[in-house]
C-alpha cells in the first residue's frame, strides 16, 4: 500500500499543495524554509501523536487563512482493494481540537495507527542520547506506537493518573487513602502496560540490530532501565507503600514516567551520549532502519527523512538507500539540492517546494 493524493490546505506557509504521483521514494528540494519540512510534519499527523515537532495544533495553522487547517490522504491498496482515504485537521472555531476522518467518518487520532505504522528522522532529534530521559521516553512510545497502536492510550491513561495523583500529593489537605487506591490502580493497569510495551520495543529493536554489521552504520546496543516495578500488582503494592515519601517530595518517585533506554555503542562499549556527533546521527539511522523494517510487518510503513542525507559521506548515503531500496516502507526526504540524491533521483518521484508551493519536476 502507497500514500498519494495528499493535499494540505492552510497548514503552515501551505495555502493549498497537492501531491500526486507517489512512489517508493519521494524527494522535496528547495531551499531553507520553502516548506519542504512541513510536508513531512503534515504527513507524521496521519500518526497518533503531536506529530514530528511536536507543536500546537494552532500553530500549524496556517498565518493569514481561516485560523483551521486540513490534510488528506489516499491510501491506496497494491491488491486492487479499496482505497482508504484519510483526513486530519482543525475548525477554525476550535483550533486547539484535532479532527480525524477515515473515509468520511468521524474517528480517533489513535485509530489512525491502525492504518499506517509513520516514523521520522529530523536534524532534532540529533542531541536525542543527550537530552532529557524525558525525551527518550517520548522517543520509545513513539517507536511503540507504530508496532502497537493501543500503547498510545495507555501511555495516554497513565499521564491523566499520574497528573491527579500529584495533585492529591501536593494538596495542602491530607488526601482521601481510598481515592489514591483507586488512581493507584488505574496507575498500575496502564503503567505496567506501559512498561511492558516499551520493553516490547527494546527487545524486538534489540534483536533487529543484533543482525547488522558494525558498519556503516554505528550499531547501537539498547537497553530498558525502568523506574519502578513493571507488574501491574507490584506496582499497584509500590504505589501505596511510598505515599509519605512522595507526599514529602510533593510528586511521584516511582513509576514508568522514570524509565530511560539505555544506549551504547556496540563494539565501543561506550555510552551514546560520550560518542561523536557522527557516531551519534549514524546510530540513530540504525534504528530508524530496524524500527521501519519491523513496523512495515504490521502495516503500511512511512518513513520520514528531513535533511538525512546532507551529512553523511558517498558511502554512508549509498548504503542508507540501499537499506531504503529494500524496505517495504514509503519513503519521504528532503534535502537544499538534489546531486546528493542523485543515486535515487531517477526511482523517486520529485517535487521542488517554494513558498510553500511544490512543483512536481
Amino acid at each position: 500500500m502507497a500514500l498519494d493524493r495528499i493535499t494540505l490546505a492552510h497548514f503552515r506557509n501551505h495555502a493549498a499543495t497537492r501531491l500526486d504521483g507517489a512512489a517508493h521514494f519521494n524527494l522535496l528540494v528547495g531551499e531553507n524554509g520553502a516548506g519542504k519540512t512541513n510536508v513531512l510534519e503534515a504527513l507524521s499527523l496521519f500518526a497518533p501523536g503531536r506529530g514530528m515537532r511536536r507543536a500546537p495544533l494552532a500553530e500549524m495553522a496556517g498565518i493569514g487563512g481561516p485560523g483551521g487547517f486540513a490534510v488528506s490522504a489516499q491510501l491506496d491498496a497494491g491488491d486492487g482493494g479499496e482505497p482508504v482515504r484519510l483526513g486530519t485537521g482543525t475548525a477554525p472555531d476550535r483550533p486547539g481540537r484535532r479532527l480525524v476522518q477515515v473515509n468520511g467518518a468521524e474517528a480517533s487520532a489513535v485509530s489512525l495507527g491502525e492504518w499506517l505504522a509513520i516514523g521520522w528522522l529530523t536534524p532534532a532529534m540529533d542531541r536525542l542520547f543527550a537530552d532529557s530521559a524525558g525525551a527518550r521516553r517520548r522517543y520509545m512510545d513513539r517507536l511503540a506506537v507504530a508496532l502497537e497502536p493501543g500503547h498510545a492510550r495507555h501511555a495516554l491513561r497513565y499521564e491523566q493518573a499520574l497528573r491527579e495523583r500529584n495533585r492529591l500529593l501536593s494538596s495542602e489537605a491530607e488526601p482521601d487513602p481510598r481515592w489514591l487506591d483507586s488512581i493507584e490502580t488505574q496507575m498500575a493497569l496502564s503503567g505496567a502496560a506501559l512498561a511492558q510495551g516499551r520493553m516490547q520495543l527494546l527487545s524486538l529493536l534489540a534483536e533487529e540490530l543484533a543482525a547488522l554489521p558494525d558498519q556503516p552504520f554505528a550499531r547501537p546496543a539498547l537497553s530498558y532501565q525502568p523506574g519502578g516495578p513493571v507488574e501491574e500488582a507490584a506496582l499497584a503494592a509500590e504505589l501505596a507503600r511510598q505515599r509519605q515519601r512522595d507526599r514529602g517530595a510533593q510528586r511521584t518517585l516511582t513509576g514508568p514516567h522514570r524509565d530511560e533506554m539505555e544506549v551504547v555503542m556496540a563494539g565501543k562499549g561506550q555510552p551514546a551520549a560520550h560518542c561523536s556527533t557522527g557516531e551519534q546521527k549514524a546510530m540513530l539511522i540504525a534504528i530508524t532502519l530496524a524500527h521501519a523494517t519491523l513496523a512495515a510487518r504490521g502495516r503500511p510503513g512511512l518513513l520520514l527523512l528531513d535533511e538525512v542525507a546532507a551529512h553523511l559521506d558517498p558511502l554512508r548515503r549509498a548504503a542508507l538507500f540501499e537499506r531504503l531500496r529494500e524496505g517495504q516502507a514509503q519513503v519521504w526526504l528532503t534535502g537544499t539540492e538534489r546531486p546528493p540524491f542523485a543515486e535515487i533521483e531517477g526511482e523517486a518521484a520529485l517535487w521542488r517546494v517554494s513558498g510553500g508551493v511544490a512543483e512536481r519536476l
